[in-house]
């Protein structure tokens, strides 16, 4: 049967004169790709649950140059489409020598698929709004971004559609366990891309800006991994296996595959194992189960690394996994087991202007949230099935201050790093070798719906500006009566009450303070962080009722 696109192509790392596209097929193909201005790739369709997927490794691209690029379906032109409105999509590479280039990259989370998506009309999409602008000319260096940075909640597979539903109702209805409104097989599971990135402006988008993208709780469910009780009752439910194998294994074809480099692809055993089988069905679902293994006392290794890292010019930017590889003991919560803490902190030692970290989950909150964070920890430490537990799963109290120890440990390297000196990574090394503090440290955030720029004061000694840069939502919204006590939250009265709260149960004060600088903005937005030098600055757009742009905040991150 003749091959056709189903999704894609999505460009997701363009690394040197390389590039990464992913694509979705209805059938066995070639995948073959070619830039106009020179550069290739191929690759064969791999087989999992009876869907078509390829990863294509497009070699030989002119350096510091935008180039359209076309792509085959054995020897069927599908991309761009015939009949399409928008411009041809393009692979932008940087200069060979780009040092001295900026960097520019769009962030968010939490994106809902469509404008009716769970019976609620939200007001428009801010990706598709910016591919609208961007589409005014894809050449423009100023249009186009050089990354984009999704944050989590890509999908939901607890919040779905109408359509999903009734897809869903089918399949209760003819035996397929699980809820009837959310989904739990890999094959359920890819009815939520499907939704997604088939919506027009978004696929033209993925097509024509480099992509990375790290998991939230609702690529799998509301407060995944929160504590060991919440998994302990979770895997009580007959569904919950299929629900952890449906979703990690499709979370790693769609999302995580393209996180790696052309070099990391080569090297990836479990792509070459699934590459080498006529159908990677089983290889998937032990995948998937087999990465969910909880943290003990005894084993606080990883049994995959989700999180990773990349340069762009003199930009290094550090993705960090806050949900399925935390360690749940009661008294030593950590959002990173302890091999990951080391391998983070490897990341983040190196030669670099700005650090950017990646983290679903924000590392500074409102400050009354932050110390309720604290104390419900505490006081969940003490009764693992008491009122505190019941009070964190019903209030999504699971950000970094609700662990602690990660808290603290996160604060502390950003100081050390702040201060330079030996041992901290060498900003612009001189002929000495002496050691320096990086231009800039952001910490890009989603989850919470509403974007905000906080500012960390870390002391004096602390010569780095450290900032947290938080987007949400892309596509959805806060229900309205949480908007005032969100802005309480941020409220001096607000924080000392809170921090009575915690003090009143032994939490100590934490070892930093943080001011707001821009939002809440409650609205769909889309951030752009730009870094020029030694210099950066974060625009914070929102969406317009006619589904345009406006600008929202627009802070410099430097002195």
């Amino acid at each position: 049967m003749t091959a056709h696109l189903l999704i894609g192509p999505v460009l997701r790392r363009v690394v040197g004169d390389k590039a990464t596209i992913w694509v979705e097929t209805t059938e066995p193909a070639q995948v073959r790709v070619e830039a106009t201005g020179g550069g290739a790739g191929s690759a064969q369709t791999f087989c999992a649950y009876g869907h078509h997927y390829a990863i294509v490794i497009v070699e030989g691209l002119p350096r510091g140059a935008a180039t359209e690029y076309e792509m085959w379906l054995d020897d069927r032109k599908v991309w761009p489409q015939p009949d399409s409105p928008y411009p041809p999509s393009v692979i932008a590479t940087r200069p060979a020598d780009d040092a001295g280039h900026p960097v520019s990259m769009i962030f968010g989370s939490c994106r809902e698929a469509t404008p009716h998506a769970t019976g609620r009309k939200l007001p428009p999409d801010a990706l598709d709004a910016y591919a609208r602008r961007m589409m005014a000319d894809p050449q423009d260096p100023d249009l186009r971004p050089d990354l984009i940075v999704l944050l989590g909640d890509q999908v939901y597979a607890d919040k779905t559609s109408t359509k999903v539903r009734r897809f869903l109702r089918r399949r209760r209805a003819a035996g397929h366990h699980g809820p009837k409104d959310q989904v739990v097989t890999f094959d359920e599971y890819t009815k939520l891309y499907l939704e997604s990135w088939r919506d027009p402006e978004v696929r033209w988008l993925l097509a024509t800006v480099p992509s990375v993208m790290i998991f939230d709780d609702h690529e799998i469910i509301d407060d995944w991994n929160t504590s060991a009780p919440w998994r302990a009752d979770m895997s009580a439910q007959a569904w919950w296996a299929d629900r952890i194998a449906g979703g990690l294994a499709s979370y790693w074809v769609y999302q995580h595959l393209g996180n790696l480099s052309p070099d990391e692809l080569a090297a990836d055993p479990l792509l070459a194992k699934i590459t080498s089988v006529p159908d990677a069905t089983d290889l998937l679902h032990d995948f998937g189960l087999s990465v969910d293994s909880p943290m003990s006392a005894e084993n606080t290794d990883r049994p995959y690394q989700w999180s990773f890292a990349l340069d762009i010019g003199r930009t290094r930017l550090v993705m960090l996994d806050n949900r399925c590889n935390r360690v749940l003991i009661p008294g030593a919560r950590e959002m990173l087991p302890a091999a990951e803490w080391r391998w983070f902190v490897d990341q983040a030692h190196g030669d670099y202007d700005h650090l950017v970290v990646g983290s679903s989950l924000p590392w500074l909150m409102p400050p009354a949230i932050h110390h309720v964070e604290a104390w419900n920890e505490k006081a969940a430490d003490a009764s693992a099935t008491g009122l505190a537990e019941k009070i964190r799963r019903a209030f999504d109290l699971e950000h970094w201050a609700a662990f602690r120890r990660s808290f603290d440990a996160l604060t502390e390297l950003f100081r050390r790093i702040g201060e330079g000196g030996e041992g901290a990574p060498r900003h612009r090394v001189g002929a000495g070798g002496a050691y320096a503090a990086p231009a800039t440290i952001s910490v890009l955030s989603g989850d919470v719906h509403h974007s905000y720029v906080a500012r960390a004061d870390l002391g004096p000694a602390v010569r780095t500006p450290v900032h947290q840069l938080t987007c949400s939502p892309i596509h959805n919204q806060v229900p309205a009566p949480l908007k005032p006590l969100m802005r309480l939250s941020w409220s001096r009265a607000g924080a000392r009450t809170m921090r009575a709260l915690a003090r009143s149960a032994g939490v100590a004060r934490p070892p930093l303070t943080w001011k707001r600088l821009a939002g809440p903005y409650f609205g769909n937005a889309v951030s752009t962080l730009r870094h020029s030098a030694g210099h950066a600055e974060v625009l914070v757009e929102g969406t317009t009722k006619d589904g345009n742009l406006f600008p929202v905040a627009k802070v410099p991150l430097t002195d």
